[in-house]
């Protein structure tokens, strides 16, 4: 069973837990503007899907921000944020903080994404968000790099992000 922490406390993540090797599976989430969007399977770009538990807290929004900035050159890549976050609330968090280069998605309905992708916290305060994550997903779907972050509440390694990145795309 996979796990993270909350401020030091074990939390269970629930669902299908996936790993590098395994098939993205394709998930319709609804993005700020209440479109479906698709995300994992093959795809003609590199999918980079960042789960965050709530757009609405300071690591969270320093993260998206920080990965608006680093995917603006990089137009070979989606980036997808996915979180818990009801669409208007994520749209008003897109508009106050500029973010333009990447797609922020919720997983509310049904909570699909978070379990088949294995980050759907179980337990604790937490219960029923997003762990932090990111998953980098190759052409043809298949997932190339997997970061569960240890700490709920700790940013992740941007450097090992982008040199996955840097890998997957070549």
């Amino acid at each position: 069973m996979a796990m993270t922490h909350f401020k030091g406390t074990d939390v269970t993540l629930g669902g299908n837990e996936l790993n590098v090797g395994d098939k993205a599976p394709q998930i319709s989430l609804v993005d700020a503007n209440l479109d479906d969007i698709t995300v994992g399977g093959e795809n003609e770009k590199v999918q980079l899907i960042i789960t965050v538990p709530s757009l609405d807290t300071g690591t969270c929004a320093m993260e998206t921000t920080k990965f608006n900035n680093l995917v603006a050159t990089l137009d070979i890549v989606h980036t997808s944020v996915i979180s818990m976050d009801l669409p208007f609330a994520s749209q008003k968090f897109c508009s106050t903080q500029g973010i333009d280069n990447l797609t922020v998605l919720s997983d509310y309905v049904d909570k699909d994404f978070s379990k088949a992708y294995g980050v759907l916290m179980k337990d604790n305060k937490l219960k029923g968000l997003c762990a932090r994550a990111i998953f980098v997903v190759n052409k043809s779907g298949v997932i190339s790099y997997k970061q569960v972050v240890n700490e709920v509440t700790d940013e992740p390694n941007y450097d090992e992000v982008l040199e996955a990145l840097k890998d997957t795309t070549v």
